[in-house]
């Protein structure tokens, strides 16, 4: 077979995935716009045929040449995923569960999300999924071009020229369908349906293969199993270390490689489909599993020495006869090396755009604008931004790869290759595992534990990969850096002996959980993060409340003008009709009309997560707050956060309260210590001026009771001595009639009469009662008549006698020199308040609280010309007639309002009491 069949055979190949992916697009929009979910397309079955793409080209070819060195170790690249998906489908589970209640777009995404939404976090994930993965598509390229070679031997061929036009070839696929819109799932039906599809040539194709070895070359199990024990070799013997090794990188990389992430969580469409995967899956694993033993021994026994163990697939069928199996066979390894090339550079694409090109883009036009919000109309098309942001990412991955392969010349075991790709992916494990199951941990913790093991992982197998004096010289690796031997890569500190994959595992990972339990026990979470952690490892508890209240922070309202931001940022992102669908779903919601709800934190918090979508938790929250300011954690959130932490805290918060309940206690004291001085003092004053009140007329009554005892006085002597007794008389009486009302007043013992009135008809009595109080000044009453209007019913002498009290007041104490006093009536329901308000000084803020005690006096009494009962007998007579009487401050004045029903009960009258 001539390379003139077998690239035709390719491109073909290639333009038939072009036309499923194609197909499967179009089927998708078709059936969105009408409403309805395309089942096919998101089914069990083409969700755990996606799994496949952890069945690589490494697993097709490589796994034949791993068993035709190592035997049975070969079984560990498929033990550890079985054992994953059978035994930790709780942790698989969770992980799915994650991912669609915080909309995360990649592994990157979900631990940015969990600690803090830390872009930081995101980068050096990213940056470590970039440079990890890297190999691993350089495998997939090195793959392609040695099955080429294999079927053309005898024909020149540039290996690195032929890998370039694959990764070109391959980019564009990528592009054309892994960067056609934004989806607010990041899902992509078409490149799924594809991989699906190449799935089932794969696995076709290594059992075509196998079932030709086991009954086309050798007369059945029991024939291949004799062959299989006669090429035993002695590095076939089973190392338990290195299988348990092996077997626990296998099961994490099926959980942490950013492809095998896109299609377990960020693909998934059902939660239900994992459970039908979790036994699925490993069926898949076992059938693809079955024939590698029996090919790698029939290509140990019929092929020539020397040949390359991993092309035995190929070899066998071509060598022998067979160019139609070994057609198909190539096709199963272009299927296995594209689907994983694909994949992987969707899955970091959106990583590089969602944490390094997009956040770096925020910061130059934040930069550009100064501190403060976008101006989101005039931005660049944050759409348009991010799809070129993946189109330009996807070039620069597979350009890596590329690198990596025309750099390090290719390796003849596939194998090495994609383990060491495993082993820097396991540096997520830790940060990982404890966003899911340590609320403890932090941001602090899982950057530094990341970085360090990523570090060693770096120094201890990935640069060494490249071979000697490539990057790190010879004498580096033999003597270590400085001649010191203990810092040799593959002999870390000392320990010599272990296999260097098991050797920078242990070193790597050991070092990354030192530094994330470090840095999360040392710092603490900070609210956001508590609150995020919350929503991780409590995410079952939270499933079954509303979605409303899950991811919940934003604090406050943004301005109203900021919704119109919102949706002409979130159009180009999302795309003008489905995010026009959103807003306006959101406003009916709030029972608006159009497209612009209010920007409420409930809104703000589904709108993150509607961005989250597409462009990652971190950036969608940084868009969202450059625009609506900055983002706080709500009550509810805190309290939630204050919960967690009680037991820490609880001694602390308890000595916090009881040294606040301890001030507040003093606060009081020292006000009510204050106003019992006042009052001590005014109460001396009052005894002081009620003897004084006491003595005066009683004086008066006892010296002229004497004169006119004299048998001197006269007639008209007599009869004005008689008159200023009598006088003095009534205002003795009038003081003590005062005392006396007060003390009925107070203790309830009042009785009311109780009659129809009009308020105006009352006002006009109490001004007319009034006047007699210094009548010599020119005092301008303001009224508004009609609002006087108001008919009562309600105990007309005592509400008058308040009244007149407060107009007298104002007569005597108003120190304007054109005095002036406004009387304001409002009737609200059943209430009428009427309001008195001078235009003098007012009374100090001192002594508002003590004018309507009995002991209170403001100016002198000789000047006012009482005793200073009148405001405290208001008070008791507005509470025995059901309302209030009250000093109301800030009105340019003295001002006083009266509250009382405009209907009084008696029974109402006793319970204001």
């Amino acid at each position: 077979m001539t390379l003139n069949i077998l690239i035709p055979a390719a491109l073909g190949y290639v333009v038939f995935l072009f036309l499923i992916a194609s197909l499967a697009e179009r089927r998708a929009e078709v059936l969105r716009a009408a409403g309805r979910a395309p089942r096919f397309l998101r089914s069990p079955v083409i969700y755990t045929l996606s799994l496949s793409v952890y069945c690589t080209a490494w697993t097709f070819y490589g796994a034949v040449g791993y068993a035709a060195r190592s035997g049975l170790e070969y079984v560990t690249i498929y033990l550890g995923p079985t054992l994953v998906f059978v035994g930790w489908w709780w942790l698989l589970r969770k992980l799915v569960r994650i991912g669609k209640a915080q909309r995360v777009t990649s592994i990157a995404d979900l631990i940015s999300s969990r600690y803090g939404k830390s872009n930081a976090v995101g980068v050096i994930v990213t940056l470590l999924a970039l440079v990890a993965t890297t190999p691993y598509i350089a495998l997939q390229l090195q793959s392609i071009a040695l099955s080429f070679g294999a079927f053309a031997a005898d024909q020149p061929l540039a290996p690195k020229q032929l890998a370039l036009w694959v990764a070109a070839g391959l980019a564009l696929f990528t592009i054309l369908f892994g960067t056609r819109n934004l989806d607010a799932n990041e899902q992509h039906h078409g490149v799924v349906t594809a991989i699906a599809f190449e799935a089932v040539v794969k696995l076709v194709a290594l059992i075509a293969v196998g079932a030709w070895v086991v009954w086309g070359l050798a007369d059945g199990p029991a024939d291949i199993m004799a062959r299989i024990s006669e090429v035993e070799l002695p590095e076939w013997e089973i190392q338990m270390g290195r299988w348990m090794g092996l077997t626990f990188l296998a099961g994490v990389a099926v959980v942490t490689l950013p492809r095998m992430f896109q299609v377990l969580v960020v693909e998934n469409a059902d939660e239900t489909h994992l459970a039908i995967a979790s036994w699925a899956f490993p069926l898949y694993l076992l059938a693809i599993s079955l024939f590698v033993l029996p090919i790698a021994a029939a290509g140990l026994t019929f092929l020539p020495e020397g040949m390359n163990p991993d092309l035995f697939v190929l070899s066998l069928p071509h060598s022998l006869g067979q160019p139609g199996l070994a057609m198909l066979a190539f096709l199963g390894g272009l299927s296995a090396a594209t689907s994983m090339v694909i994949i992987a550079a969707i899955a970091l694409a959106t990583m590089m755009s969602n944490h390094i090109v997009v956040p770096l883009w925020l910061a130059s036009r934040r930069r550009a604008a100064g501190r403060g919000a976008i101006p989101s109309r005039d931005a660049s098309d944050m759409r348009g931004l991010v799809l070129n942001a993946r189109r330009l990412s996807i070039g620069v991955i597979l350009g890596l790869g590329y690198l990596y392969f025309a750099v390090s010349g290719g390796s003849r075991a596939l194998a090495a290759i994609g383990l060491i790709s495993f082993a820097g992916m396991a540096q997520v494990l830790p940060a990982l595992v404890g966003a899911l199951y340590w609320r403890g941990a932090s941001r602090i913790g899982a950057a530094l534990g990341t970085s360090v093991g990523t570090l060693a992982w770096l120094y201890t197998l990935f640069l060494p990969s490249f071979g000697p004096d490539v990057i790190l010289s010879a004498a580096l690796m033999n003597e270590g850096p400085f001649g010191l031997s203990w810092l040799r890569p593959h002999a870390l500190f000392g320990v010599e002996g272990l296999d260097p994959l098991l050797h920078a595992l242990f070193w790597s990972l050991l070092m990354n959980v030192a530094a994330f339990l470090a840095g999360s026990l040392v710092s603490f979470p900070s609210p956001v993060e508590r609150v995020q952690s919350a929503q991780f490892v409590n995410v079952y508890d939270l499933a079954a409340s509303d979605e409303s209240t899950v991811a919940r922070g934003w604090s406050h309202d943004a301005a109203e003008n900021e919704a119109e931001d919102l949706l002409a940022m979130s159009q180009r992102i999302l795309g003008a009709d489905v995010a026009l669908a959103f807003f306006a779903a959101a406003a009916r919601g709030q029972g608006k009309g159009g497209f612009l709800p209010d920007p409420t934190p409930d809104f703000l918090n589904r709108l993150e997560r509607e961005l989250a979508g597409s462009v990652g938790a971190a950036t969608a929250h940084a868009m969202i707050a450059q625009i609506v300011g900055g983002r706080l954690v709500t009550v509810a959130d805190l309290m939630a956060v204050a919960s967690e932490t009680a037991q820490i805290m609880e001694h602390s918060a308890q000595l916090e309260a009881k040294s606040e309940e301890l001030a507040r206690t003093a606060r009081q004291l020292s006000e009510a210590n204050e106003m019992l001085q006042r009052l001590s003092v005014q109460k001396d004053s009052f005894l002081s001026q009620i003897s004084h009140e006491l003595r005066t007329p009683m004086t008066s009554i006892r010296a002229f009771s004497e004169i006119l005892m004299d048998d001197e006085v006269t007639q008209d002597e007599t009869l004005r001595y008689a008159r200023i007794i009598h006088d003095e008389s009534i205002r003795l009486t009038r003081l003590l009639d005062d005392l006396l009302d007060l003390s009925v007043l107070e203790n309830g013992q009042v009785n009311l009469d109780i009659e129809d009135a009009n308020l105006h008809e009352l006002i006009d009595r109490a001004l007319m009662a009034s006047n007699s109080v210094q009548p010599q000044r020119d005092f301008v009453i303001r009224r508004q008549v009609a609002d006087e209007d108001i008919a009562l019913r309600t105990d007309i002498g005592r509400l008058t006698q308040v009244f007149i009290n407060i107009l007298s007041n104002a007569r005597k104490y108003c120190d304007s020199a054109q005095p002036e006093l406004r009387i304001v009536v409002r009737k609200r329901a059943a209430q009428v308040a009427v309001d008195f308000i001078d235009n003098g000084s007012g009374i100090p803020k001192q002594s508002q609280v003590l004018i309507f005690e009995k002991f209170a006096r403001l100016t002198d009494t000789h000047k006012a010309g009482g005793a200073g009962l009148g405001l405290a007998i208001c008070r008791e007579i507005m509470l025995n007639l059901g309302g209030d009487i009250a000093y109301v401050p800030g009105q340019g004045g003295t001002a006083f309002r009266v509250t009382f029903p405009l209907v009084l009960k008696p029974r109402a009258a006793r319970a204001a009491r």
